[in-house]
């Protein structure tokens, strides 16, 4: 059968169906979520580590008095919602969102799916939750997908971070 007539057949037989039909299968977190932030390459160890604390002290934890030991002063910052720089960035989470410290757990809470080192940069991605945008206020069309925040480190430090958040 030509490529053409296939692809017209299955364009026919989405459209029959009344569109576009989506299936997923949920985003979730692996089971041991810590063994995700070790590596044997010393520079990816201590980067590795650097994105663990972020995630469970900053983000997860909110103490964002710690921010000096994983974010460098200069901090660029390319999530459209908040400014360069660490203190900033700080403003933003306990300011602006008004995060409250809790305490900091033994073990990292946030659901991780991946976490992947190369040279100076650490990408960890995580599920997340969203709204279906034609349905927002049914919860039983909520849908699950990945989130990211990728960090560019320098000496230990987040120099650089990156994510899909929009304004």
């Amino acid at each position: 059968m030509r490529a053409s007539l296939k692809v017209g057949l299955i364009t026919a037989a989405m459209l029959s169906f009344g569109g576009i039909v989506h299936a997923q299968d949920a985003v979730v977190g692996v089971k041991n979520a810590e063994a995700l932030f070790h590596s044997k390459n010393p520079k990816q160890e201590k980067n590795k580590q650097a994105a663990y604390h972020i995630m469970k002290e900053l983000l997860e934890a909110n103490h964002w008095e710690m921010a000096d030991q994983w974010l460098t002063e200069r901090y660029i910052q390319h999530n459209p919602q908040a400014q360069n720089g660490r203190a900033a960035v700080v403003k933003f989470f306990t300011v602006v969102r008004k995060r409250v410290p809790s305490a900091i757990p033994d073990k990292l809470g946030t659901p991780i799916v991946s976490v992947v080192a190369e040279g100076d940069y650490v990408i960890v991605t995580q599920p997340r939750q969203m709204k279906d945008a034609k349905h927002p206020k049914d919860a039983s069309k909520a849908y699950t997908t990945t989130w990211f925040d990728m960090w560019r480190f320098v000496d230990g430090k987040a120099d650089e971070h990156w994510d899909p958040a929009t304004r």
